[in-house]
Protein backbone atom coordinates (compact mmCIF):
# COMPACT_ATOMS: atom_id res chain seq x y z
CA UNK A 1 0.00 0.00 0.00
CA UNK A 2 2.88 2.83 0.99
CA UNK A 3 4.78 1.74 -1.90
CA UNK A 4 1.73 2.08 -4.42
CA UNK A 5 1.16 5.49 -3.00
CA UNK A 6 4.00 6.95 -3.32
CA UNK A 7 4.46 5.63 -6.72
CA UNK A 8 1.10 7.15 -7.53
CA UNK A 9 2.35 10.64 -6.21
CA UNK A 10 4.86 10.66 -8.91
CA UNK A 11 3.34 9.16 -11.91
CA UNK A 12 0.70 11.18 -11.25
CA UNK A 13 3.03 14.24 -12.36
CA UNK A 14 4.13 11.84 -15.50
CA UNK A 15 0.52 11.76 -16.79
CA UNK A 16 -0.16 15.68 -16.18
CA UNK A 17 2.67 16.82 -18.02
CA UNK A 18 1.99 14.39 -20.82
CA UNK A 19 -1.37 15.87 -21.25
CA UNK A 20 0.38 18.93 -21.68
CA UNK A 21 2.53 17.98 -24.29
CA UNK A 22 -0.16 16.34 -26.32
CA UNK A 23 -1.43 19.79 -26.98
CA UNK A 24 1.93 20.44 -28.95
CA UNK A 25 2.78 16.94 -30.28
CA UNK A 26 0.97 14.27 -31.64
CA UNK A 27 3.21 11.38 -30.77
CA UNK A 28 1.34 8.57 -29.37
CA UNK A 29 3.82 7.71 -26.42
CA UNK A 30 2.82 10.83 -24.71
CA UNK A 31 -1.42 10.37 -25.17
CA UNK A 32 -0.49 6.57 -23.58
CA UNK A 33 1.47 8.53 -20.46
CA UNK A 34 -1.57 10.23 -20.30
CA UNK A 35 -3.12 7.44 -18.58
CA UNK A 36 -0.88 7.94 -15.82
CA UNK A 37 -3.02 11.08 -14.66
CA UNK A 38 -5.35 8.26 -12.93
CA UNK A 39 -2.74 7.39 -10.50
CA UNK A 40 -4.01 10.84 -8.71
CA UNK A 41 -7.20 9.07 -7.83
CA UNK A 42 -5.30 6.27 -6.74
CA UNK A 43 -3.63 8.77 -4.43
CA UNK A 44 -6.75 10.08 -3.44
CA UNK A 45 -7.74 6.88 -2.50
CA UNK A 46 -5.76 5.16 -0.64
CA UNK A 47 -5.47 9.12 1.17
CA UNK A 48 -9.29 9.28 1.48
CA UNK A 49 -9.06 8.58 5.18
CA UNK A 50 -6.60 12.13 5.74
CA UNK A 51 -8.56 13.87 3.74
CA UNK A 52 -12.24 12.86 5.29
CA UNK A 53 -10.65 14.25 8.90
CA UNK A 54 -8.74 17.27 7.50
CA UNK A 55 -12.90 18.41 6.40
CA UNK A 56 -14.16 17.25 9.78
CA UNK A 57 -11.39 18.99 11.82
CA UNK A 58 -11.85 22.47 9.27
CA UNK A 59 -15.78 22.01 10.23
CA UNK A 60 -15.23 21.47 13.73
CA UNK A 61 -13.24 24.95 14.02
CA UNK A 62 -16.43 26.24 12.45
CA UNK A 63 -18.58 24.59 15.17
CA UNK A 64 -16.51 25.84 18.09
CA UNK A 65 -16.00 29.59 16.91
CA UNK A 66 -19.89 29.65 16.68
CA UNK A 67 -20.53 28.03 19.94
CA UNK A 68 -17.68 29.88 22.09
CA UNK A 69 -16.89 32.61 19.58
CA UNK A 70 -14.09 34.71 21.21
CA UNK A 71 -13.97 33.19 24.53
CA UNK A 72 -12.91 29.95 23.95
CA UNK A 73 -11.03 28.41 26.97
CA UNK A 74 -7.77 29.38 28.10
CA UNK A 75 -5.99 29.36 31.56
CA UNK A 76 -7.03 32.61 32.13
CA UNK A 77 -10.84 32.13 31.94
CA UNK A 78 -10.87 27.90 32.36
CA UNK A 79 -10.21 26.17 36.02
CA UNK A 80 -10.71 22.23 35.60
CA UNK A 81 -13.29 20.71 37.28
CA UNK A 82 -11.55 17.70 37.79
CA UNK A 83 -7.72 17.05 39.09
CA UNK A 84 -5.85 15.17 36.19
CA UNK A 85 -2.61 13.33 36.85
CA UNK A 86 0.36 12.02 34.36
CA UNK A 87 -1.39 9.44 32.18
CA UNK A 88 1.75 7.39 32.47
CA UNK A 89 3.99 5.76 35.06
CA UNK A 90 7.74 7.41 35.18
CA UNK A 91 9.49 10.06 33.45
CA UNK A 92 8.25 10.72 29.54
CA UNK A 93 9.13 14.08 28.00
CA UNK A 94 6.35 16.34 26.50
CA UNK A 95 7.84 16.84 22.41
CA UNK A 96 4.76 18.85 21.89
CA UNK A 97 2.60 21.39 23.64
CA UNK A 98 1.73 23.74 25.84
CA UNK A 99 -0.65 26.31 27.01
CA UNK A 100 0.21 29.43 24.84
CA UNK A 101 0.34 30.07 21.53
CA UNK A 102 3.82 30.24 21.08
CA UNK A 103 4.76 26.84 22.55
CA UNK A 104 1.24 24.98 21.67
CA UNK A 105 0.01 21.75 20.06
CA UNK A 106 -1.56 22.93 17.53
CA UNK A 107 -3.49 26.49 18.14
CA UNK A 108 -4.84 27.03 15.29
CA UNK A 109 -7.27 23.55 16.11
CA UNK A 110 -9.49 24.17 18.67
CA UNK A 111 -9.49 20.86 19.75
CA UNK A 112 -5.59 20.20 20.07
CA UNK A 113 -5.09 23.55 21.39
CA UNK A 114 -3.73 22.16 24.60
CA UNK A 115 -2.91 18.46 23.48
CA UNK A 116 0.48 17.38 24.36
CA UNK A 117 2.48 15.11 23.21
CA UNK A 118 4.99 12.29 25.12
CA UNK A 119 7.40 10.21 24.80
CA UNK A 120 10.65 8.97 26.49
CA UNK A 121 14.21 9.73 25.80
CA UNK A 122 17.92 8.81 27.07
CA UNK A 123 20.76 10.75 27.95
CA UNK A 124 21.69 11.37 24.67
CA UNK A 125 18.15 12.51 23.95
CA UNK A 126 17.42 9.67 21.88
CA UNK A 127 13.70 8.10 21.83
CA UNK A 128 14.67 5.00 20.60
CA UNK A 129 17.32 2.23 20.40
CA UNK A 130 18.90 -0.14 17.25
CA UNK A 131 16.82 0.25 14.43
CA UNK A 132 14.58 3.29 13.72
CA UNK A 133 12.14 1.52 11.75
CA UNK A 134 11.29 -1.00 14.07
CA UNK A 135 8.76 0.12 17.00
CA UNK A 136 9.76 -2.23 19.16
CA UNK A 137 12.82 0.27 19.07
CA UNK A 138 11.40 3.10 20.79
CA UNK A 139 11.28 3.43 24.51
CA UNK A 140 7.98 4.49 25.34
CA UNK A 141 6.80 1.62 22.87
CA UNK A 142 4.19 -0.97 24.85
CA UNK A 143 4.51 1.61 28.22
CA UNK A 144 1.69 1.06 30.24
CA UNK A 145 -1.24 3.93 29.78
CA UNK A 146 -3.04 4.92 32.78
CA UNK A 147 -6.38 6.95 33.27
CA UNK A 148 -5.63 10.45 34.15
CA UNK A 149 -8.87 11.06 36.50
CA UNK A 150 -11.97 8.85 37.54
CA UNK A 151 -14.24 8.19 34.90
CA UNK A 152 -16.05 6.61 32.34
CA UNK A 153 -14.91 5.09 29.12
CA UNK A 154 -17.50 6.74 26.46
CA UNK A 155 -15.68 6.04 23.17
CA UNK A 156 -13.02 3.66 22.18
CA UNK A 157 -11.26 2.72 18.65
CA UNK A 158 -8.89 -0.36 18.17
CA UNK A 159 -8.65 -1.20 14.81
CA UNK A 160 -5.69 0.38 13.30
CA UNK A 161 -2.16 -1.35 13.09
CA UNK A 162 0.96 0.79 13.73
CA UNK A 163 2.00 3.67 11.27
CA UNK A 164 5.04 2.96 9.23
CA UNK A 165 8.09 4.76 10.23
CA UNK A 166 10.70 6.52 7.60
CA UNK A 167 13.05 9.02 7.75
CA UNK A 168 12.46 13.00 8.75
CA UNK A 169 9.44 12.99 10.24
CA UNK A 170 7.76 11.09 7.20
CA UNK A 171 5.18 8.25 8.09
CA UNK A 172 2.58 5.85 6.10
CA UNK A 173 -0.35 5.67 8.65
CA UNK A 174 -2.74 2.08 8.59
CA UNK A 175 -5.77 4.08 10.47
CA UNK A 176 -8.78 5.41 9.04
CA UNK A 177 -8.65 7.88 11.94
CA UNK A 178 -5.94 10.53 12.55
CA UNK A 179 -5.65 9.64 16.00
CA UNK A 180 -5.23 6.06 15.36
CA UNK A 181 -6.34 3.79 18.04
CA UNK A 182 -7.76 5.57 21.04
CA UNK A 183 -9.78 6.23 23.68
CA UNK A 184 -12.32 8.88 25.01
CA UNK A 185 -13.24 9.00 28.58
CA UNK A 186 -15.93 11.18 30.22
CA UNK A 187 -14.67 12.48 33.69
CA UNK A 188 -17.60 15.09 33.93
CA UNK A 189 -20.21 16.87 32.43
CA UNK A 190 -17.76 19.39 30.67
CA UNK A 191 -14.18 17.71 30.93
CA UNK A 192 -13.29 14.61 28.33
CA UNK A 193 -9.82 13.48 27.86
CA UNK A 194 -8.76 11.62 24.71
CA UNK A 195 -5.58 9.32 24.64
CA UNK A 196 -4.71 8.49 21.20
CA UNK A 197 -2.30 6.63 19.10
CA UNK A 198 -2.35 3.83 20.95
CA UNK A 199 -0.88 0.29 20.26
CA UNK A 200 -3.56 -2.48 18.34
CA UNK A 201 -5.38 -4.48 21.10
CA UNK A 202 -3.96 -3.31 24.19
CA UNK A 203 -7.00 -1.76 25.59
CA UNK A 204 -8.26 -3.34 28.23
CA UNK A 205 -11.33 -1.20 28.84
CA UNK A 206 -14.79 -1.23 27.25
CA UNK A 207 -17.09 1.68 26.53
CA UNK A 208 -19.49 1.64 29.23
CA UNK A 209 -16.48 0.65 32.07
CA UNK A 210 -16.33 3.26 35.16
CA UNK A 211 -12.19 3.36 35.67
CA UNK A 212 -10.41 5.30 38.30
CA UNK A 213 -7.08 7.15 38.62
CA UNK A 214 -4.44 5.20 37.59
CA UNK A 215 -5.68 2.43 36.46
CA UNK A 216 -4.09 0.69 33.10
CA UNK A 217 -6.09 1.30 30.53
CA UNK A 218 -3.84 0.72 27.51
CA UNK A 219 -0.43 0.51 26.06
CA UNK A 220 1.51 3.23 23.90
CA UNK A 221 1.93 2.60 20.75
CA UNK A 222 2.29 4.34 16.72
CA UNK A 223 -0.90 4.33 15.55
CA UNK A 224 -2.77 6.96 13.10
CA UNK A 225 -0.62 10.09 12.21
CA UNK A 226 2.33 9.16 14.40
CA UNK A 227 5.72 9.80 13.07
CA UNK A 228 7.17 7.46 16.15
CA UNK A 229 5.60 5.90 18.88
CA UNK A 230 4.00 8.25 21.81
CA UNK A 231 0.97 8.79 23.48
CA UNK A 232 -1.49 12.21 22.28
CA UNK A 233 -3.31 12.90 25.21
CA UNK A 234 -5.53 16.20 25.13
CA UNK A 235 -8.63 17.45 27.61
CA UNK A 236 -11.89 18.43 25.58
CA UNK A 237 -15.37 20.26 26.27
CA UNK A 238 -17.16 17.18 24.55
CA UNK A 239 -16.72 14.08 23.15
CA UNK A 240 -16.32 14.51 19.48
CA UNK A 241 -12.48 14.53 18.68
CA UNK A 242 -12.93 17.29 15.80
CA UNK A 243 -16.11 20.13 17.09
CA UNK A 244 -14.69 19.63 21.12
CA UNK A 245 -13.11 23.03 22.69
CA UNK A 246 -9.70 22.19 24.20
CA UNK A 247 -9.44 23.21 27.78
CA UNK A 248 -6.09 23.92 29.50
CA UNK A 249 -4.68 21.07 31.84
CA UNK A 250 -3.63 21.26 35.53
CA UNK A 251 -2.08 18.40 36.32
CA UNK A 252 -1.98 17.81 40.38
CA UNK A 253 0.79 16.28 41.92
CA UNK A 254 3.74 17.24 39.04
CA UNK A 255 7.38 18.00 38.58
CA UNK A 256 9.45 19.46 35.85
CA UNK A 257 12.95 18.76 34.71
CA UNK A 258 14.89 19.80 31.80
CA UNK A 259 15.32 16.92 29.00
CA UNK A 260 19.04 15.91 28.79
CA UNK A 261 20.31 16.84 25.44
CA UNK A 262 16.44 18.01 24.27
CA UNK A 263 18.03 19.91 21.43
CA UNK A 264 19.74 16.89 19.48
CA UNK A 265 15.93 15.65 19.32
CA UNK A 266 14.42 19.12 18.58
CA UNK A 267 15.64 22.31 17.72
CA UNK A 268 12.78 24.31 18.56
CA UNK A 269 13.08 27.12 21.30
CA UNK A 270 11.50 25.66 24.96
CA UNK A 271 9.57 28.11 27.33
CA UNK A 272 12.15 28.96 30.47
CA UNK A 273 11.08 26.80 33.64
CA UNK A 274 10.87 29.66 35.58
CA UNK A 275 7.94 31.52 33.48
CA UNK A 276 6.04 27.49 33.51
CA UNK A 277 3.11 28.07 35.51
CA UNK A 278 2.43 25.66 38.38
CA UNK A 279 0.84 22.52 37.58
CA UNK A 280 1.14 23.14 33.83
CA UNK A 281 4.03 21.69 31.67
CA UNK A 282 5.34 22.71 28.19
CA UNK A 283 7.64 21.02 25.79
CA UNK A 284 11.51 20.25 26.42
CA UNK A 285 10.50 18.82 30.36
CA UNK A 286 10.88 15.39 31.89
CA UNK A 287 7.60 15.25 33.78
CA UNK A 288 6.80 13.07 36.30
CA UNK A 289 4.54 12.62 39.31
CA UNK A 290 6.40 14.35 42.58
Amino acid sequence: MYYLYQFSKMAKYIGIVSLIVTFFSDLMIFKLLCLFSLFAFIEIALNFPLIKCSVLQIIGIFKVKRKFGNEVPSVFNYKNEIEYTLPFEGKWVVVNGCYTKEFSHSWDIPTQRYAYDFIILDEEGKSYRNEFKKCESYYCYDKNILAPADGIVVEISNEAKDSLIFKNGKFFSKSSHIAGNYIVIKHSENEYSTLAHIKKDSITVKVGDSISRGDIIAKCGNTGNSTEPHLHFQLQTGQSFYSSAGLPLKFNNIKLAIAPNYEKYDHRPTMPKEQILEGYISRGYNVFTG
